[in-house]
This record gives structure tokens, C-alpha cells and sequence, in this order.
């Protein structure tokens, strides 16, 4: 008997240590949330000197966690280390013009998309040979590392342009106007931020762009949290005037409806 009784105490033991080890897997069980964002994009999420930061992707990020009845933590997170990071939790949050991508989803979950984007290309404002992504055969074009934008135009086009290796969008336009690369191709949004006298927007999109917010596998409550936020969001007005004003005097075409989501099974 005292046998049995111990069988079933140890049995309780493993059971409430596997729950107790399942506890805390969702953002939805967190105090604070770490939310990765981009520390050198213009308009989407720039460190200041202070320390903080700020953009449209910073705001977005913020009203999702106020909306979850959360305080946000911002950290600056690279293109090449999002997944690893909601993987490993060292991150629990990533706005950071992450593009849903069938490859990604078979690393981590996406909530939203919380904006459709487009990608289209940047040039010297000088350039005038180049008036859609088919003129950048045989140019040289910034590939920044963990992007996916040179293979919509490498890969998927088949466009034989030549990749120059960048750490950063910022480091992009560094070659650019400095003539080491002839052209940056990516999301509109991202693009408008940088462009300037020197730099021109060719306004040729090209894709769709679906922004999402990268949360762990396996979170479904916490994704469907996130997504009734997004919506929201555009429901009571704070979209349109967030992206209005971020990017309303960028000459782009905004869209200010609830973009369709990706769903989160």
C-alpha cells in the first residue's frame, strides 16, 4: 500500500513540476513584454540619443502592449537575429518590418499582418535609367544580411543583378551615395524614411509586403491577443494616424483598412 501511495505522490510531483514548467510560455502570462525592434530605420524604429525609440513599428508595438494590459521593454533586434531570438525567448515580441514568409512560419508564429507594404527600389536622385526593378540587371544592388528583399529580385525575378553584402538598410544607403552600390531594393515604408535629396523612390512596386508581429511558436492565445489589438488599432482610428504621421508627407499610397490576417493555427 505505502508502495502504491508513493507511486501516486511521485506521479503528482511530475505532474504540477510539467505544469509549472508550461507556465509563463505565453506573452500573455508576462508582466512586461521585450519587444525587438529596428534601432536605425527612419519612420519605422530609430534609437535616439536618449536611448529610446521610435517609429511607426516602436508606436504599433506599444499600443499592442497596452492593449494586452502590458508594459513594453524595447530592444534593438538585427533582420538576421529575430528568429533566433523569439526562439531562444530572449525576445518575446518582434514589429520590425518582419515580413511573413512561408519559411519563417516553419520557425516561428506570426500575429497580423499589422500592415501590407510594398517593396519598390531606391536610386541616386540622379539616375535616371533605372524606372522599375527589371533595369537592375546588371547593376549592383545592397544585399542587407537576414532580408529577404534581394531574392524577390535575384531569385524569384531572375534579374542577374550583383549582390554587395550590408549589415544594415543604414549601411545601404551609406553605399549608395557613395556610389558602392547602384540601387537598394526593399519595402516602401522602410525606403521612405531614408530617401532624401540625393535619393529617389522609383515608385515601381512590385510585391506585397505583410508586415507581421513574430511571437513563439505555440502561442496561439497570445497570437489572437495580438491580432484583436491590430484590428483595434484600425478600428478606432490610431492606424490612419500613425501611418499618416510617419509617412504621410512621403508621397506614398497609405492604406488605412484592417489588413487580412494570416491567422494564427
Amino acid at each position: 500500500m505505502r508502495r502504491i501511495t508513493a507511486s501516486v505522490l511521485l506521479g503528482a510531483v511530475a505532474l504540477l513540476s510539467a505544469t509549472a514548467c508550461g507556465a509563463g510560455s505565453s506573452i500573455l502570462d508576462k508582466d512586461v513584454l521585450v519587444i525587438g525592434v529596428k534601432p536605425d530605420q527612419p519612420g519605422l524604429g530609430m534609437k535616439k540619443a536618449e536611448g529610446e525609440f521610435a517609429g511607426f513599428d516602436v508606436d504599433v508595438a506599444a499600443y499592442i502592449a497596452r492593449k494586452l494590459g502590458k508594459n513594453a521593454r524595447f530592444v534593438a533586434v538585427p533582420s538576421s537575429e529575430r528568429e533566433k531570438a523569439l526562439m531562444d525567448g530572449s525576445i518575446d515580441l518582434v514589429v520590425a518590418t518582419y515580413s511573413i514568409t512561408p519559411e519563417r512560419k516553419t520557425k516561428v508564429a506570426f500575429g497580423g499582418p499589422y500592415y501590407v507594404a510594398h517593396q519598390d527600389t531606391l536610386v541616386r536622385a540622379r539616375e535616371s535609367a533605372v524606372t522599375g526593378v527589371r533595369d537592375l540587371k546588371g547593376r549592383k544592388l545592397c544585399q542587407v544580411t537576414g532580408s529577404n528583399s534581394w531574392r524577390r529580385v535575384k531569385e524569384e525575378r531572375k534579374i542577374a543583378v550583383e549582390l554587395v553584402e550590408a549589415a544594415s538598410y543604414s549601411e545601404c544607403m551609406s553605399d549608395l551615395k557613395a556610389g558602392k552600390v547602384d540601387a537598394v531594393s526593399t519595402d516602401d515604408l522602410i525606403l521612405a524614411g531614408f530617401a532624401t535629396s540625393d535619393l529617389k523612390i522609383v515608385n515601381a512596386p512590385f510585391t506585397d509586403e505583410r508586415y507581421g508581429v513574430g511571437i513563439k511558436a505555440g502561442d496561439l492565445d497570445g497570437c489572437e491577443a495580438v491580432n484583436k489589438a491590430i484590428t483595434e488599432m484600425y478600428l478606432d482610428g490610431t492606424a490612419k494616424k500613425l501611418l499618416q504621421e510617419w509617412f504621410g508627407k512621403s508621397g506614398l499610397a497609405l492604406t488605412f483598412t484592417v489588413p487580412q490576417f494570416e491567422g494564427c493555427g
